[in-house]
This record gives C-alpha cells, structure tokens and sequence, in this order.
C-alpha cells in the first residue's frame, strides 16, 4: 500500500473519535419525549412519530447502506451530517404531529446514511492497513467516547431544555453543522473484493442486495444475531427514552431527570470499557446473561421507586453497552467487505422494526394502564424471549 494512502487511512480513527463525540453531542435525545408531550402530544402520538422515524429508517436503510458501499463510505456520512442540521431547524419552529413526524423523518434517514457507512469506514480502514484484530478494542473506544458526549449531552440538554427548548434545539443545529469538519477530513478506504461495474445506480443496488440476501439465507448466524440483538436493544431503547416521562411523573425537573441519565452514561461507558472483559469471561454466554439483567432491570420500573429503579437503569446501560462491539465483531467476521456497509444496515433495518412494533404500543398501553405497568410487562416479556430463543434458536 502506499504510504501517504496508510497514512491518511491511519488518521481516520482519530477524526472519527471526533465526529463520534460531535455527533453523539445529541441534546434533544434526552428531552425529545417532553418536548412533544410539552407541544401538546400524548405518549401514543409519541410513539407513532417514533414509530415513523423506524418505517422511515426500514424504507431508507438498505439503500443507504448499499449507497455507501458503492458510491463512498465519506459522502454517506456527509449527507447525514446535513440531514440532522435540518431536523433541528423544523424542531425549532414547528408546533404540530405532521412536521414533527416530517423532522424525526429526515433525521431517520440522517442515521441511517450514517450508520452503515461509519462503521465500514472504520472497518476498512483497519483492515487496508492491517490492523483489522484491534477493532474490538477501538470499537469499544468509540462506544466510551460515545457515551461520554451522550452524557454530557444529557447535562446540557436539561439545563437548556429547563431554561429553553428553543436554545436546546439551536445548540443542536451548531453542533451538526460543525461535526461535518472531521468527516470533511476523512480519506475513503479501498474496498476489497468490490469490482468496477459500469451498470446504471439501479442496477448496481440490485445486484448489492440479491448478494447480500444471499449470505443472509447461505449463513443462518448471521440472521439470529441480528434478530437476537434488535429485540434486547429495541427494550433497552426504550426503556431509555421513557425514562424522561416517567421520572418527570415522579415529580423529578428536566435538570434532576438529566443527572440521572448522566449516572446511566457513566456506568454504560464502564460497560463499554469492561465489554472485553465480560466477553473472556462468560464468551457465548454473554448476551443471555446480559439481556437476563437487562430484563429484570427494566421489571424494576414496576416499583415506581427511584431509588431501585435508578440503579436498575443504570444496569441496563451498563450491559446494552457492553453488548454492542460484541454483536459489531461477531458480525464483521462473517460478513464479507463489499456487502459490510449493506448487512450493517440490514441490521439497523431489524431494529427498527422492533421499535415500530414495540415504541408504539408501548405509548398506547401507558396511556391506558401509566408506564409503569407497560415496564413490568416489557421486562417479563424480554426474560421470556431470552429464555425460548435460547431453548429453539440459540446460536
């Protein structure tokens, strides 16, 4: 390889640690669910906006993905940046479900253009440069990273939303506009096994996905992984965004419910950090004992007590963070480079239909029976499903 083409590929991980922090730096994440409520929304409008975020990101993942494998990894994550400086501008100064529902639209798609293509980059960047054995360690790093701005985020995101959602969401949009720079910085990795194809666009997608679905039919480890991982972290997601209405319920203020999702990032970064560690230790074990103590984290809420329930979230955190670089590496070994951005996406696309299927009604039954029965249910439900996959499907 050329030296000045590794060099620039060597830099990519650092530049990346700076985007991650930027765009992680994400303030709404933590009031989002009160400023709707706020607007006038109930917890089932909630979650039908959620749940047009996640039909939006089923709509808009594969093609994103297979965008990024084939026409560039850089211009993916730059159109992302600019997809979530437009949401934040319609956030700003809209006041009704349609252009709220129009807003969690754009920065679906935003993520989506992202989420494959990052992950790849950094991938194959490691890989060009043969360093491809460390990118369990420099995910978990990111994954620290990630959690740190995401906890510094909820701080801010508090305190301004307590003061005014408006400089809230205005924070959010110079925050977007400036995490381009990194990404703007970034150099495209090579990408092997990729042949040069003269084909239209179209075309091309095609021939991605028909290849791609076919090492997800020819290699059934990869689906249960998949499968496996969106129920656990669709459970804990929303067990995280919930969060803000159910201890505002508990009579908590924006700046205390933000301390304590600043408590749950700091453990989740502990998480993040020890996830090696828990790996060595309980191997293939791992992701049932971990879904196991996310489960019965989330039973906690039934109490309506912070005190046990504040704890239990942070569990929660602690172990989802330490399940994601152990599900990114048991999917990268099996996937191969030209399909890693495309099968990434596929993975994000199963999420989202847990979300779909579960933010919804969640927001439904709260409204009907209050959160803290939906928790218990949500709870028993994912102990449940730990407890039959591993008895059918386990892999």
């Amino acid at each position: 390889m050329d030296l000045k083409l590794e060099k620039k590929l060597k830099r990519n991980l650092p530049l990346d640690y700076i985007s991650a922090f930027l765009t992680n730096l994400n303030m709404q994440s933590v009031v989002w669910v009160l400023y709707l409520s706020y607007c006038g929304l109930n917890l089932a409008e909630i979650g039908v906006i959620e749940g047009i975020y996640h039909a939006t990101s089923i709509l808009c993942e594969i093609p994103s993905g297979a965008a990024a494998d084939l026409l560039g990894r850089k211009r993916s994550m730059i159109l992302s940046r600019t997809c979530t400086a437009c949401s934040c501008v319609i956030m700003l100064f809209s006041k009704s479900f349609g252009l709220f529902a129009v807003s969690f639209a754009i920065q679906a798609l935003g993520n989506n253009l992202n989420s494959g293509s990052e992950e790849a980059l950094v991938y194959d960047s490691m890989r060009s440069i043969g360093q491809e054995e460390q990118y369990l360690k420099v995910y978990g790093k990111l994954n620290i990273i990630i959690e740190v701005s995401q906890g510094l985020a909820t701080v801010l995101g508090g305190v301004l939303a307590d003061y005014s959602y408006f400089w809230c969401y205005s924070a959010c949009l110079v925050i977007a506009v400036s995490s381009l720079l990194p990404v703007l910085l970034m150099s495209e990795p090579p990408c092997t096994g990729a042949a040069k194809r003269q084909e239209s666009i179209r075309h091309m997608i095609c021939l991605h996905f028909k290849a791609s679905f076919g090492i997800l039919k020819s290699d059934s480890r990869i689906m249960k992984i998949i499968v496996y991982y969106s129920v656990v972290f669709a459970a804990e997601t929303l067990l995280f965004f919930y969060s803000q209405q159910y201890y505002f319920e508990l009579g908590y203020n924006k700046t205390s419910i933000s301390l304590i999702l600043l408590a749950v990032s700091l453990v989740s970064c502990l998480g993040a950090a020890m996830s090696e560690k828990i790996y060595r230790k309980f191997r293939k074990r791992t992701k049932n004992v971990a879904a196991f103590a996310i489960g019965t984290a989330i039973l906690c809420y039934g109490f309506q007590n912070a005190l046990l329930s504040a704890p239990a979230f942070a569990a929660a955190g602690f172990f989802n963070s330490a399940l994601y670089p152990i599900q990114s590496e048991a999917l990268n070994q099996l996937i191969p480079s030209e399909q890693r951005a495309t099968l990434i996406s596929v993975d994000s696309m199963f999420f989202s239909v847990a979300m779909i299927l579960m933010f919804p009604l969640a927001g439904f039954l709260a409204d009907l029976w209050g959160l803290a029965m939906v928790f218990t249910g949500i709870g028993l439900t994912l102990l449940l499903f730990v407890m039959v996959w591993n008895i059918l499907l386990e892999f």
